[in-house]
């Protein structure tokens, strides 16, 4: 699988992945990569079907998690710490439930394994809105969704930049993704993760609530959990030391 991806820095203690939320693509995680151990190799791929050069199949979060173990494959990256923000973090759980050779340490950060049964036609609603009205009528609901206003007065400029990317999304691919998250449900394979997990939540995180992480804390052995107050969904963004400082616990190995 050929995944565009960008490498922040080259380590020889082990590789760090980071899997982007919907819509955006490897290019978000800079500041972050830079607060990450130096020793590490730290590695981002753009998801099957995002990016400015989409390649892969974004039409399930399970096809999406076999194109990035593809691509893991191939650059020969062996078991990896996995961090995923939003579909990103379901993306690394259904990769470490279908390819454990693969991960050796998980941080889930803002996601879910399953939206609820209302999922599908929530997510159905905002894939017919984008086919519609395009994908900027979505603008302000994203904003909202990924940050306080606070902080969007404060870095203005971030929230922007956010936006180009969304909007450089082709359309049937984003449609495809949403269709992916409403159909999405990996509760059943949760307690085959097996490895070292770290799950983190903005407490005013209203697209994976609290409620989400607690229960994939509470389903993945010994997983450790922390919610960050004053934060809402995009809290690798929002508050990337405080982030790393939640996922510690996975991160050890790196330092």
């Amino acid at each position: 699988m050929s995944l565009r991806y960008e490498q922040f820095t080259a380590g020889e203690s082990g590789s760090i992945v980071l899997l982007h939320s919907l819509a955006m693509d490897a290019s978000i995680w800079r500041e972050f990569a830079e607060l990450l151990p130096a020793a590490a190799t730290v590695l981002a791929p753009d998801l099957p079907g995002h990016g400015a050069a989409p390649e892969g199949d974004p039409s399930s979060v399970e096809s999406m998690a076999d194109g990035v173990a593809a691509w893991m494959t191939s650059i020969g990256t062996g078991p990896v710490t996995l961090i995923g923000m939003s579909l990103g973090g379901s993306v690394a759980q259904a990769l470490t439930i279908r390819h454990p050779d693969l991960v050796g340490r998980l941080g889930l950060v803002d996601t879910t394994a399953w939206y609820g049964p209302d999922a599908q036609a929530a997510w159905a609603a905002r894939a017919s809105q984008a086919r519609d009205k395009g994908l900027d009528s979505l603008a302000g609901f994203q904003l909202d969704r990924w940050f306080t206003d606070e902080f969007r007065q404060r870095r203005p400029e971030q929230g922007e930049a956010l936006l180009d990317i969304f909007r450089r999304n082709r359309l049937d691919n984003y449609v495809a993704s949403c269709t992916a998250l409403g159909a999405m449900d990996l509760r059943d394979g949760l307690g085959k993760i097996a490895v070292p997990t770290a799950v983190v939540v903005g407490e005013l995180d209203a697209a994976t609530p609290p409620t989400h992480a607690q229960a994939l804390a509470e389903a993945i052995s010994g997983a450790q959990l922390t919610a960050l107050p004053a934060c809402k969904h995009l809290t690798a963004l929002d508050r990337p030391a405080d982030v790393i400082a939640a996922l510690a616990p996975i991160l050890d190995q790196e330092t």
